[in-house]
């Protein structure tokens, strides 16, 4: 006689639906995105997704936050690139000789790498995550979500580039952040996007060290 195969637990199961919701809007928009088709392409029982989450609102927040997650677990290899540093985004003392340079090709080389990662195997995240940051600016209910999400990936780049030498390392991490957000929708939604070669690692390198020196320049 057969064992009964036991159901996952609560959190495997809201981790699972919010990776399908995730990649259901990737393949197919915010048009594709119900608690049904949730529950098929997930292979759970019908009525599954709207147990967790009631709503089509809570189900965009869940995503929201499996995005962060996710990001965030990617960001690790950066956050230890950089030289000694607060990741909270202390400033080095004022006077204080800028870290060697070789720190800085290493952030850049972290970056570039990442970048490459999310132009590549995690492009469909990626398209989901700027399909869903559209509907945030359509709906006030999920914009404290959505703000949330985004916050750990600008505190992450704010301590690398205050252990890099930046004076104003909390505007510099805006910068980036959006330098980065700019490629990456280009690369993947833009005009251009389709006729564009495969992502080159060692072209996005360059474009990172471009980056970082731009943002770490000394304010006027």
């Amino acid at each position: 006689m057969s064992t009964p195969r036991k159901s996952p637990p609560a959190a495997d199961r809201r981790t699972l639906i919010a990776d399908t919701a995730i990649d259901l809007v990737a393949a197919a928009g915010l048009r594709g995105l119900t608690h049904r088709a949730v529950d098929g392409a997930a292979g759970l029982p019908a009525g599954s997704t709207s147990y967790y989450f009631r709503t089509r609102t809570a189900l965009i927040g869940a995503c929201y936050q499996r995005l962060a997650e996710l990001d965030l677990g990617d960001l690790g290899d950066v956050g230890d690139v950089g030289g000694p540093g607060d990741p909270g985004g202390a400033r080095l003392p004022e006077g204080a000789p800028a870290p060697p340079a070789a720190d800085r090709e290493a952030a850049a080389a972290a970056l570039a790498g990442l970048l490459h990662r999310w132009l590549t195997v995690g492009r469909a995240r990626q398209l989901a995550r700027f399909e869903l940051s559209l509907e945030a600016a359509r709906n006030p209910e999920l914009e404290a979500d959505f703000h949330r999400a985004g916050q750990g990936a600008r505190v992450r780049a704010t301590g690398v580039l205050a252990a890099l030498g930046a004076q104003r390392p909390e505007e510099a991490a805006e910068l980036l952040v959006a330098w980065m957000d700019g490629l990456l929708y280009d690369r993947l939604a833009g005009a251009l996007a389709r006729s564009r070669p495969a992502p080159d690692l060692s072209e996005l390198t360059s474009v990172t060290r471009r980056m970082l020196d731009a943002v770490l320049a000394r304010p006027a």
